[in-house]
């Protein structure tokens, strides 16, 4: 076990740890293939050895070279055996106490304690491999990184900003207060921004560097979202209970939808291969039951509203589905969506139902191309399966996870008559539900803290004096329905690993809520400080086609404006510290502020104010900050 303390003294070396190698007992990644040539290979190790002196370099290169040959990455897992996470069981720590995390600066403690927290074994999906969230979410590429990263961090002043190159800590750079601490940026050159070349980046130590994610936690209230209003959407009610909704994944994001069809009071089946996965859900209290009979789980069906199962080998689960509704007459479910990562599709991401998990994963290292022949098969048959079941008013829709894409890809038939060959049958979530509260001016943002009933008390608190100040009806809607969020979200044990919140808001309740932290924080209310963050998924955070600008129809969903302005005009108006990163079909931008009740603080969620009549061809139904320098052209 290692002590913060001892972290920051930077990579150890003389002497140096014990290779444990991969641990039993901790979900790891997969085996990946990225088909470096021989050259390509000498250029992988040469990027993991080039923090090392040339002796230790001798010492390292065979076992970087095996971890290499033997996984497709080289993770430096003799760095991660005296690291605090996630072995030693230290996770996201105290709260953030710069003496606790010996830094000279409360915002390098801040950025330590979100690192921290997203290699919690309690929150990161692969923690070994340095992966929270998405199969390939890296926060970075190997241990050395992490070592380096803290070290920086803790030498951090406040005129120093630390410079982040696709994972790779640069170093400290004279700044001045008022600038960002850190900046990351992880870009592609758009000629090799395709899954070939990202897999050599990610072989060669190019694709990783993100820690705003706060767990499932994070996701939990845009599923709630989602799910509340696509039943007003698709099935005209606003209580849900007795509504079968029915989709697939249990990790680190799609974990979230067991716990939100609970909150919101329908039933939910989950389908999840991974048996870790699905387990580590079970024993978070995110699911009711467990089960691996489809008999089973089509008899339970008909059981009491608040059922929510989950199924640990879910192949066949809506081929079964159409055989009940073909051979009884009767639909067993109403709503339906797929939350697996299948932006990665053949590395993880999706398994074909033609296998058995072990047998999948053998397969995808062996026989790449016999793996992704099974996994576009598989999305075919489920394509089919869906078809027949939206024939008889069954609502299904794309969460942002490139399902539709993929399925395209593969030639299933999930094409839309009479439109464009990229353009789906079935809507983008965005489309149909989240755009509309983009375009109201309403998008995330999420708080770790010690003090969660008191920030609790204050968010809510503001919403409901809008609310008594008078909102337009839609407005209305979103503050009532975020106000229940936080009545219901304490009730539902949802924190894993730092405590924390996430709201959706305007404009005007963010700066309210930012002012009321900020005021608490002086005045000694709340004892410790606040982290205000945003991630892509967020009113103009992202430009992406199939995602988040899925519903704007002037022709500018594929420019990448937003997500540059976003990282570039937070960055010169004080944010913490910026990124701007290129994955998953995006360009997303996250921008977390660190709140520590100083005078007057950054709204991280300014969006581009005239997006929602790109969006809805209509002026923006929402007063822009009287206090804000504003002119908007309004087309």
């Amino acid at each position: 076990m290692c002590s913060l303390r001892a972290l920051c003294s930077g990579l150890p070396m003389r002497p140096l740890p014990e290779n444990r190698g991969r641990c039993a007992g901790v979900p790891h990644t997969p085996v990946r293939t990225p088909g470096l040539s021989p050259a390509e290979e000498q250029l992988a190790l040469r990027n993991a050895l080039r923090y090392f002196p040339p002796d230790i370099q001798e010492l390292l290169a065979p076992e970087f070279a095996q971890e290499l040959r033997l996984y497709g990455h080289i993770y430096t897992y003799r760095k991660e055996a005296s690291a605090p996470c996630p072995l030693s069981g230290l996770a996201a720590g105290p709260p953030l106490q710069g003496e606790q995390y010996s830094c000279r600066t409360k915002a390098a403690a801040a950025i330590m304690h979100m690192i921290m927290n997203n290699l919690d074994p309690a929150v990161a999906q692969f923690p070994q491999e340095l992966v929270t969230y998405g199969g390939n979410g890296q926060v970075f590429s190997n241990w050395a990184h992490f070592w380096l990263t803290i070290s920086y961090l803790s030498q951090m002043m406040e005129e120093q900003t630390l410079v982040m190159y696709s994972g790779h800590p640069l170093g400290l750079f004279p700044s001045s207060p008022g600038a960002p601490r850190l900046v990351i940026t992880k870009w592609v050159i758009p000629n090799y921004s395709s899954r070939t070349e990202y897999e050599k980046l990610f072989a060669l130590g190019m694709t990783a560097g993100s820690y705003c994610y706060i767990g499932p936690q994070g996701i939990i209230h845009g599923t709630v979202l989602m799910v509340l209003n696509a039943g007003r959407r698709y099935l005209g009610v606003e209580d849900l209970a007795g509504k079968v909704f029915v989709t697939s994944g249990l990790g680190g994001m799609s974990g979230a939808q067991a716990k939100a069809t609970v909150i919101v009071g329908c039933v939910g089946v989950i389908a999840e291969v991974d048996g870790v996965a699905l387990r580590k859900r079970h024993q978070q209290g995110w699911l009711m039951e467990v089960t691996n009979s489809l008999d089973h789980c089509i008899e339970r069906l008909s059981w009491p509203w608040w059922y929510c199962p989950a199924l640990t080998h879910p192949y066949f689960l809506r081929e079964r589905l159409v055989h009940e509704l073909d051979t009884t007459g009767e639909l067993l479910v109403d709503l339906g969506s797929d939350q697996t990562s299948c932006h990665n599709p053949f590395n993880g991401g999706y398994y074909p139902m033609q296998l058995g998990f072990a047998e999948a994963q053998r397969l995808m290292a062996s026989d790449p191309a016999a793996f992704k022949g099974l996994v576009q098969e598989s999305l075919r048959r489920n394509v089919s399966a869906i078809n027949r079941l939206a024939q008889e008013n069954f609502f299904f829709w794309d969460y942002g996870n490139a399902f539709l894409l993929e399925a395209h890809r593969a030639e299933a038939d999930v094409g839309k008559t009479g439109a464009g060959k990229m353009d789906f049958r079935y809507p983008s979530y965005v489309q149909h539900i989240m755009g509309d509260i983009f375009s109201q001016g309403f998008g995330l943002f999420r708080w770790p803290d010690l003090d969660l009933v008191i920030t609790d008390h204050l968010a809510t608190s503001v919403l409901e004096e809008a609310i008594a100040g008078g909102v337009n009806p839609a407005v209305k809607l979103q503050y009532m329905d975020n106000i229940r969020w936080i009545w219901e979200a304490p009730k539902h044990q949802l924190v894993v690993g730092s405590q924390a919140r996430i709201l959706y808001s305007d404009q005007k309740g963010r700066v309210a809520i930012a002012v009321a932290f900020s005021q608490a924080i002086a005045h000694g209310k709340i004892k410790a400080p606040v982290v205000l963050s945003r991630d892509h998924h967020d009113v103009s955070g992202t430009d992406s086609p199939f995602r988040e600008t899925s519903n704007i129809h002037d022709g500018s969903a594929f420019c990448a404006d937003m997500a540059m302005q976003n990282f570039m005009g937070d960055a010169f108006r004080g944010a913490t510290w910026v990124a701007l990163h290129n994955g998953g079909g995006c360009c997303p931008g996250p921008v977390p502020l660190f709140h520590q009740g100083s005078g007057w603080e950054v709204g991280p969620g300014l969006l581009a104010p005239w997006v929602p009549a790109r969006c809805l061809a209509r002026p923006a139904p929402w007063p822009l900050c009287d206090t804000l320098q504003v002119t908007v052209a309004i087309p």
